[in-house]
């Protein structure tokens, strides 16, 4: 499953796949494929890019378009 919202986000902020990686410690490729729905993104690694976004894990994984955390 593709992650629209993540990539979006990402290109949005005009960050490359390179320097998101280095945050969570896993090579380009391995965040390219979390990503395009090849790898699964673990709870882990979705925590750390919704602290790195400031934005919901639903956001993340595309169950709604409004990337505000609700608290």
């Amino acid at each position: 499953m593709q992650f629209k919202n993540l990539r979006g986000i990402r290109e949005d902020r005009d960050i490359r796949q390179k320097e998101i990686a280095q945050y969570l410690n896993v090579s380009q490729n391995t965040y390219s494929q979390y990503e395009t729905g090849v790898i699964s993104l673990t709870a882990e690694v979705l925590i750390k890019l919704a602290d790195y976004y400031n934005v919901s894990i639903d956001y993340l994984l595309d169950r709604t378009n409004n990337p505000k955390l609700h608290k």
